[in-house]
């Protein structure tokens, strides 16, 4: 893995649209809190068209890259080794460039998930609920994988994106049951709601939430709290956001990158808080 020295490292996250990126805050509070002086993290627009080249101008400065979409899938033909875990979602959100020049791909948002889950008490569950079916989804599946032997149901719009899903949950040997969105009311039920959407979408569900619920993953972390979320904690359920799942994500990224652990999880927080709060 890369050196934890303090001199003169770069890493950036890639991605379009990529103004929005909590991830420069979020890595810089890390170099801060670990006295990585030298180090800077930077954000660079970049497409699927445009990342050959930039991987090809990396120098032996860089230490590792954040990637968001539309990168992940994108990127894996052009590194040298990839994880596991980032394989069996065909997704790399995490790249290290060892002392060799080799690069390395990851995937720090499943793990990531699962420390968040952890960190608000939930080491397993008997069953779950997903909803939506896009690539959030497969790593919350993937996730679950670790911590839920029962069944997933996977709440869809389409019978292309069900067929997807199921897919999935044969590669990553969960008991996946896929059900129409139009019933998406019935989620809230099961004991982990991980709710995958895009912001809006989820909204009109708030008002089914059942008197007791139960735990709300809730991926977004930008408006926060959503409409489901509010209407959840306010019913007394505990609720893991999104922000718990870029922390966490974060965290591992940073240790992959410099070498250093424990990274500052909270210091990393206060800082993903700090700047929510101001936009």
């Amino acid at each position: 893995m890369t050196s934890g020295a303090t001199g003169g490292r770069r890493a950036a996250v890639l991605g379009k649209p990529i103004a929005h990126s909590l991830s420069p805050v979020l890595h810089r509070a890390a170099y801060a809190e670990l006295g990585l002086d030298g180090w800077s993290y930077d954000r660079f627009e970049v497409d699927e068209a445009g990342l050959d080249g930039f991987l090809a101008g990396i120098g032996p400065e860089w230490a590792g890259l954040s990637l968001t979409m539309p990168l992940k899938r994108a990127v894996m033909p052009l590194l040298d080794e990839v994880s596991e875990t980032a394989a069996s979602v065909d997704a790399v959100n995490t790249v290290v460039f060892t002392e060799d020049g080799r690069k390395v791909g990851d995937n720090t948002d499943i793990p990531g998930m699962v420390a968040a889950l952890r960190e608000h008490g939930i080491e397993e569950v008997e069953s779950a609920a997903i909803l939506g079916a896009g690539a959030t989804a497969s790593s919350a599946l993937a996730a679950l994988a670790r911590i839920c032997p029962g069944e997933v149901v996977v709440y869809v719009r389409s019978a292309a994106r069900a067929a997807e899903m199921r897919e999935w949950g044969e590669r990553l040997d969960v008991d996946v049951r896929t059900a129409d969105w139009a019933d998406a009311a019935e989620a809230l039920r099961a004991p982990l709601v991980i709710a995958t959407t895009p912001a809006g979408t989820a909204d009109a569900l708030a008002g089914s939430v059942p008197e007791r619920p139960a735990t709300l993953f809730d991926v977004l972390y930008d408006p926060w709290p959503t409409e489901l979320a509010a209407r959840w904690s306010m019913f007394g359920g505990a609720v893991v956001g999104g922000l718990d799942l870029l922390v966490h994500q974060a965290v591992l990224q940073v240790e992959r990158m410099t070498g250093r652990t424990p990274a500052p999880l909270e210091a990393m927080r206060r800082a993903g808080e700090r700047a929510l709060a101001a936009r």
